[in-house]
């Protein structure tokens, strides 16, 4: 007879501290059978419990590296699909709430990625001449199209390493699903605005002419992430304005714009580490999301560098903000009981084409 899952509705009444015990409790109790993985814009009260914190790159790489036998991912679907794929056949991967996904990941289906790429064969020979790349923010049966058809996957941290070992490849590069992430980092590599089209996935052959198609470098996806999408350039005029010495750092899923305006862009782990590189009464303007902002803000402030957040509106990921202490309370408890919750599981076959495309990035970073 199998063990009965502890419902959900005997937590959600439970205040933040009251958890806060209960899952530190419930992970000494597990031990080393159990790592819990947090992304950076996770909210303080999840992220405080993580093993392991970083960007997608390094978490993905905790995964892989992992021997726990529950690997429990503080973040959002995609990533504990990752989880699933690099991780041994007897690990399990969880994902405290269903719920925690990704809008930008949303926008590229396998459907619509497979008749892109029907349409591009009828104009060129897309197998030999275009490489896939999807950005780690995508489904796991995006990053088997990729293992499939010779492709990669990257992250916004060796987004331009995978760029390099793409064009190593093919001539063209179909980039999928943020747009802002490839043109930032394509741009950066001396590749020109025009030589970079937007595939609308919503027009016949994206909107696009035969002659666009042809001549294009890079491939856009039609893509972007709501939380980097709030960041303008006017809000980079204005700090400037008040604080002319203050220096702007932004994440590549911000606009071309907001990312020419800045004095450096990179990854959440770079944002991170440039920022804790800095001297004594330095200013920063950081473009990304806001808890991660918060968390660096307070840490750096002892140490009298001043951290603000780019936009005067919140905008903070809140589809991982699901993610609660009463929910991975919840998770960690039945682990103990004996039941798994959540359990996220790619397809074998699924997954044995996504981990080619995985270890190439992983070989070319």
């Amino acid at each position: 007879m199998g063990v009965a899952e502890i419902a959900i509705n005997e937590y959600t009444s439970l205040t933040d501290k009251e958890c806060h015990q209960r899952i530190e409790a419930s992970k000494q109790r597990l031990g080393n059978r159990l790592v819990i993985l947090g992304h950076h814009y996770q909210r303080q009260s999840v992220f405080e419990h993580a093993d392991y914190s970083g960007d997608s790159l390094k978490l993905s790489r905790q995964a892989a590296q992992s021997s726990a036998e529950y690997i429990v991912f503080c973040g959002v679907h995609f990533m504990a699909e990752v989880a699933d794929i690099m991780s041994r056949p007897e690990q399990v991967s969880i994902l405290p709430d269903l719920g925690a996904g990704c809008s930008m990941a949303d926008m590229a289906n396998l459907a619509a990625v497979e008749k892109a790429w029907q349409e591009l064969s009828q104009i060129i020979d897309a197998e030999n001449t275009i490489t896939p790349m999807t950005y780690i923010n995508s489904a796991a049966d995006l990053k088997a199209f990729c293992g499939r058809h010779q492709g990669i996957v990257c992250t916004s941290s060796n987004a331009p390493k995978i760029l390099d070992w793409a064009f190593a490849q093919r001539e063209k590069i179909l980039f999928f699903p943020d747009q802002h992430l490839g043109r930032n980092t394509g741009y950066e590599m001396g590749i020109p605005l025009d030589e970079m089209v937007v595939w609308d996935f919503t027009q016949p052959r994206g909107g696009l002419t035969i002659e666009q198609i042809k001549k294009a470098k890079m491939i856009l996806w039609k893509g972007y992430c709501s939380v980097h999408q709030v960041f303008k350039p006017e809000h980079i005029d204005a700090y400037r304005a008040k604080y002319p010495e203050g220096k702007v750092i932004s994440h590549p899923e911000s606009s071309f714009e907001v990312c020419q305006k800045s004095d450096d862009v990179g990854s959440t782990e770079y944002i991170l580490n440039t920022i804790r590189q800095s001297p004594e009464g330095m200013r920063w303007l950081v473009g990304t999301e806001l808890n991660m902002v918060i968390r660096i803000a307070e840490e750096m402030k002892p140490k009298g560098v001043n951290v603000h957040f780019m936009s005067p509106t919140l905008s903070m990921c809140s589809t991982m903000y699901r993610t609660d202490p009463q929910h991975l309370l919840w998770t960690l408890e039945n682990i103990e009981q004996g039941c798994i919750v959540n359990q996220i599981k790619v397809d074998p076959s699924e997954a044995e084409q996504a981990r080619l495309a995985l270890q190439r990035m992983f070989d070319a970073s």
